[in-house]
């Protein structure tokens, strides 16, 4: 079996943003080829500027907060750095978003279509939140 870990965030939520982090961050220290594809309300959070502080879902999400976890941007950004993870913005959110890829956060990698973010998840674990 692959040990590639492909991630799809498509939510805008504190807790599913935290937890896609988290599952991203671990895998890439861990040694995996860790892929995460951005879309839908997922993307803005990574918007150069905005804020980073995704809306609560629940008990858990306003803990987060208040308990000083490490921001979900964090994470991401040293899945990137620490274990070489990949993080690829939805071509077509960008498109509807109307952004370009300058207006993404460094760590962020070239727009993806969904298909070939399908095809290359083919032979490892693919995680949604």
């Amino acid at each position: 079996m692959s040990n590639r870990l492909s991630i799809m965030v498509i939510s805008g939520s504190r807790e599913r943003l935290q937890m896609a982090a988290m599952v991203a961050s671990v895998g890439a220290v861990g040694g995996s080829d860790v892929r995460v594809f951005l879309s839908m309300n997922a993307l803005s959070f990574f918007v150069k500027g905005k804020p980073k502080d995704a809306p609560a879902e629940g008990e858990v999400g306003q803990l987060l907060a208040r308990k000083k976890a490490p921001p979900f941007a964090e994470l991401f950004a040293n899945a990137v750095e620490l274990g070489d993870a990949k993080i690829y913005p939805c071509s077509m959110a960008m498109d509807v978003l109307e952004l370009e890829h300058g207006d993404l956060e460094p760590y962020v990698g070239e727009a993806m279509g969904l298909t070939k973010f399908l095809d290359d998840a083919a032979e490892g674990q693919v995680w949604s939140f």
